[in-house]
């Protein structure tokens, strides 16, 4: 076994690997970039070396730099985590010529497999059975347009050498297809330096079902089990779970055995997943290899009993794999949910900035979080905008279903957007309840996942009141001070108070009346005696009328945010007496929706366009975002060139629409 290995990532990952190794009595040395210096990996790793700023090319995708992190500080083997240069043949090679022990498969497996294009043709060659599609070398946009045709739509383009949904595109008809390769190109060249792309028949319905492999040095391979991923979001990954429902025993060792051969054909050695598309009437496609652990590997561990990145440590270390295919038994149920900084309601866009208030479920043998991230801890824009991946058991499905609802329940985070409560909806939607699983999923259940938001509770209300009243108190005044008397109580009078709140668009008065008895509180006309007890940093305790509620407030800037009964309601104080202006906006710009750099200009300053044209491309967390035309007019100028970085807000593009033209002739 090693004494020491560097960990050639960050995030959850590498927190996750740095407990292993810890286990096993194995030093860790993370690497950062700038944007990184005070991250929780770089925290609890044993070292730390800077290896750059923060665009990912010039530090974690640096070879270059965390080779001489390695040599500098004596690490006998790199763990290349996922994403990054954990699927790149050349880092893999280059560690292999330093004198490093990659931790991972051979370099000529992963070029083998890195390429989607040569995969298929190789599974092809091995008789796997493929979507039809088309996976050759020619990528002129003229050539791909042709076979595109002869698939015929819907088609998928897919990055050759991607995954985690980048550089991938449905696309629906031909008219669409120049436009949208275009942009699957850049981001897979942005992603993995690599611009060629593959094309499918994209299938209808079908359900995403992978094979976790592992093989030794030795020639022993082994196959643990099956995970369904079907739940996904712009072919990205969103809830995970093993078994795949459904499953019989003998639709799993088909497609293990497939698997195992996959991986065979390519002399792999160490952690592997092998992915198919499933269809309704039990045929399976391979999609792709994944020559590397996965995001969802936690599931495949809670329902086996094993830590994968142990094995991966003891492979890479010359052991033989600890089990052989008899003794692997699956026993109960597994479910992950991917925590994200990113807004559900304005099409997933990424979410920047602190975590102000983090508060998660308690770890139990049935309740696992794998984080990157602390209360305090920044999501910056250079990448993934992963918080925690949350992982339940439970002896059946619908035991694990039912916990991964309740421990959704106890996440409370300020500072970003986030995702939890459209987790929370997804997992009771009756599709989910019911293993109706396909990749169409999300958008089939649209109405219960995107609904009309709820009226806010009185009870927030009140909690907010009494809580902005305890922070109003005077502090280090005298006890004795007549003038400044924390409870408002006046001699032979009743003294009020109304704050002002707006939720939704709606405002809402609150009456806040002191005397002797105590204090009444009136909402809606209604006035109940309430107090309010602290019993933590955020925990409250109210006391309304004789009702008992318990609810958590933390309140940052002009924000107030309550959590109730499970959900979280976002509220702000604001100031009746003062003077409220006409809103001014820079009439006519378009305003960048999220953090990014721009990677695209895509119309001439002075041109008329229509509806819906598209403008600029952001690149963001990864993902490109794009600004269009809201409606007909003039592109009359950018404020912006293809490089910049720029804020949320930030002036894209002075446009000048028709109708204003119209209206301001």
């Amino acid at each position: 076994m090693f004494t020491k290995i560097l960990i050639a990532n960050r995030g959850e990952i590498a927190c996750r690997i740095v407990r292993t190794a810890r286990r096993l009595g194995v030093a860790t040395v993370a690497v950062y970039s700038d944007a990184d210096a005070n991250a929780r990996h770089v925290r609890i790793a044993d070292e730390a070396v800077r290896i750059g700023p923060p665009p990912a090319r010039e530090s974690y995708l640096s070879s270059e730099a965390i080779l001489d992190a390695a040599r500098r500080t004596g690490a006998q083997a790199i763990h290349p985590g996922y994403g990054f240069l954990s699927e790149n043949a050349a880092f893999a090679q280059a560690c292999v010529d330093a004198g490093i022990q990659f931790i991972g498969p051979p370099a000529s497996a992963i070029r083998a497999m890195g390429s989607k294009s040569a995969a298929k043709t190789l599974m092809q060659r091995a008789g796997i059975p493929l979507v039809p599609g088309y996976h050759g070398e020619e990528q002129a946009p003229a050539a791909l347009q042709r076979e595109a045709d002869r698939i015929g739509y819907p088609v998928l383009i897919k990055a050759s050498a991607g995954g985690g949904g980048k550089g991938m595109r449905v696309v629906d008809r031909a008219a669409d297809f120049a436009a949208a390769l275009a942009s699957c190109q850049r981001e897979a060249a942005a992603s993995f330096g690599d611009a060629r792309v593959l094309l499918e028949k994209y299938l209808l319905r079908p359900r995403h079902i992978e094979i976790q492999i592992f093989f030794d040095a030795h020639g022993h391979g082994v196959h643990l089990f099956e995970r369904d991923c079907s739940v996904q979001r712009r072919h990205q990954k969103v809830l995970e779970e093993a078994p795949a429902p459904g499953m019989d025993d003998i639709r799993r060792e088909q497609m293990g055995r497939a698997a195992l051969a996959a991986a065979a054909a390519v002399g792999y050695v160490g952690a592997g997943t092998v992915e198919f598309i499933a269809e309704p009437n039990g045929a399976f496609y391979f999609m792709e290899m994944n020559t590397r652990l996965q995001v969802e590997h936690p599931v495949t561990e809670m329902i086996t009993g094993l830590d994968l990145v142990e094995w991966q440590l003891r492979v890479a270390s010359g052991e033989i794999l600890p089990l052989q295919q008899d003794q692997l038994k699956i026993h109960g149920h597994a479910i992950e949910a991917r925590l994200y900084a990113e807004d559900p309601d304005r099409d997933f866009l990424p979410s920047t900035g602190r975590l102000v208030h983090l508060k998660t479920p308690v770890p139990s043998a049935d309740i696992r979080l794998d984080a990157g991230v602390e209360e305090g801890d920044d999501i910056t824009p250079y990448y993934d905008p992963m918080i925690a991946k949350l992982i339940v058991w439970g002896e059946t499905r619908e035991t694990a279903r039912a916990r991964m609802l309740g421990a959704l329940r106890e996440f409370q985070i300020v500072g970003v957007s986030q995702n939890v409560p459209f987790l929370s909806r997804l997992v009771a939607t009756p599709a989910f309840a019911s293993a109706d699983l396909d990749t169409s999923l999300i958008e089939r259940e649209r109405a219960r996942l995107f609904p009309k938001a709820k009226p806010v509770p009185e009870d927030v209300f009140v909690v907010a009141t009494l809580e902005h009243l305890r922070l109003q108190q005077p502090r280090g005044e005298p006890a004795a001070s007549v003038w400044r008397v924390p409870d408002r109580w006046r001699l032979n009078a009743t003294s009020e108070q109304t704050l002002l709140f707006q939720s939704q668009g709606a405002e809402t008065h609150v009456m806040v009346r002191f005397a002797a008895e105590g204090l009444q509180v009136e909402i809606n006309g209604t006035a109940l005696p309430a107090s309010l007890m602290s019993t933590s940093a955020t925990d409250r305790r109210l006391m309304r009328g004789g009702h008992v509620i318990e609810a958590s407030i933390v309140v940052h800037g002009e924000r107030t945010h309550v959590f109730l009964n499970g959900e979280h309601y976002l509220i702000e104080l604001m100031d009746p007496l003062a003077h409220v202006g006409e809103q001014v906006q820079a009439e006519g710009n378009l305003r960048a929706i999220t953090p990014g750099r721009v990677v695209a200009l895509l119309a001439k300053p002075g041109a008329r366009v229509l509806k819906g044209a598209p403008l600029v491309i952001l690149e963001a967390m990864k993902m490109e975002h794009t600004t269009r035309a809201p409606e007909d007019g003039v592109c009359e100028s950018f404020n912006v060139v293809v490089g910049d970085l720029v804020a949320e807000g930030s002036e894209l593009v002075k446009f000048i629409a028709d109708s204003a033209r119209e209206t301001n002739p």
